[in-house]
């Protein structure tokens, strides 16, 4: 009896003081300051990070020694932080329980960069410029490095440069990002996006990406609306089905781009339609050389699934101001819209006038009283 008592005794007591001791450890290393080098160290947490990574990487900068007892408690008590990406400054020495604070105070305010869907490459250089974090001297020291096509190159090999593959977001711009880290989010975004929610449906219906990217960036440059998109697909294809040449204006203002010749105040003129360029698609039949700007998920996913269509042409509704489009398969029907938008506008160009004059005269009336 008295074996079978110790033996009882030491079953239950040494699991309880292995499970005291460890419960030890983990509080005290939760609770225990870590010096780190240099004081208040800068730590940027890249976006899309999640908790347990972030952690992971919070020890191989040395700020706490161990990741074990933060992930535990973090568990336990529930307290897994939303981390954002940006700047964080972690005071030396500082606990693992303090790291977690600073953790959920969030990140220290970083620029924020909004790449608009349709933008061209040449309206991302400029933008970039103009943040000073990215320490850029002009808009061609950007450009130039979106012509490293090698993040796409096993995607797109026909690619000259990385205009289509600039994905439409924002992103976070820390204190030490540089253009080119910038560069390679917006591209890394593109085949996150590509691989998750486009590729597979891609390979089914035989296309390339480079097809499918330029297709994209003409229904984003032609559309206004999201349930517009695959109808104004089905008109690209079908006119390239019919060896029609596209005829399509944002290709001609991206061949003026291109010439340093846009005007930017949204007019194709003659000089632009009389354009020596592979990207003049009133001239060239077939699809431009590659993309004209940076599609949005909506105009990729359209150019995979394109209306079932006969229209060939389509204008813009004059009765409505949300940039809606008629749709024709009728060349003579086409012309009658093409009509009635240019009544549309000239009545409207009137009414401007006559609201200008009266407004002048209101002005010179007061002004002569």
């Amino acid at each position: 009896m008295p074996k079978l008592f110790v033996f009882l005794l030491l079953l239950i007591t040494v699991p309880v003081l292995v499970v005291g001791s460890f419960a030890y450890w983990v509080q005290s290393e939760l609770t225990t300051p870590v010096a780190h080098s240099p004081s208040g160290q800068k730590f940027e947490v890249p976006r899309g990070s999640s908790p347990d990574a972030t952690v992971s990487r919070l020890a191989a900068a040395g700020i706490i020694r161990q990741v074990l007892p933060l992930r535990l408690y973090m568990r336990v008590k529930g307290r897994v932080p939303v981390v954002q990406a940006g700047t964080y400054f972690f005071p030396s020495p500082i606990s693992p329980l303090g790291a977690l604070e600073v953790l959920e105070q969030g990140a220290q305010p970083a620029d924020r960069f909004t790449l608009i869907e349709g933008w061209t490459r040449f309206e991302i250089a400029e933008a970039m410029a103009g943040i000073p974090t990215l320490g850029l001297h002009s808009a061609s020291e950007a450009l130039a490095l979106m012509n490293d096509t090698s993040r796409i190159k096993d995607l797109d090999p026909q690619a000259a440069n990385l205009e289509g593959y600039l994905y439409p977001d924002t992103y976070f711009i820390l204190s030490d990002t540089t253009a080119r880290e910038l560069i390679g989010e917006m591209v890394d975004r593109f085949r996150e996006i590509w691989k998750a929610k486009l590729e597979k449906r891609a390979r089914a219906s035989g296309k390339s990406v480079h097809e499918v990217v330029t297709v994209a960036s003409l229904i984003e440059t032609e559309a206004k609306l999201t349930g517009e998109r695959p109808v104004i697909a089905s008109v690209i294809y079908n006119r390239l089905r019919l060896g029609m040449p596209l005829a399509l204006d944002s290709t001609l203002v991206y061949a003026s781009k291109l010439a340093g010749a846009w005007k930017h105040d949204g007019k194709v003129y003659q000089s632009d339609i009389d354009r020596d360029s592979p990207y003049n698609t009133r001239r060239v039949r077939g699809l431009p050389p590659g993309p004209v700007g940076s599609p949005g998920f909506s105009s990729l996913w359209a150019a995979l699934n394109p209306a079932k269509t006969q229209y060939l042409y389509y204008v813009r509704n004059p009765a409505r101001n949300d940039g809606a489009h008629n749709f024709y398969a009728d060349a003579g029907e086409f012309e009658k819209g093409v009509a009635a938008l240019r009544n549309w506008e000239r009545e409207r160009d009137l009414t401007a006038t006559r609201q200008n004059k009266t407004a002048a005269g209101s002005a010179g009336n007061a002004a002569g009283r």
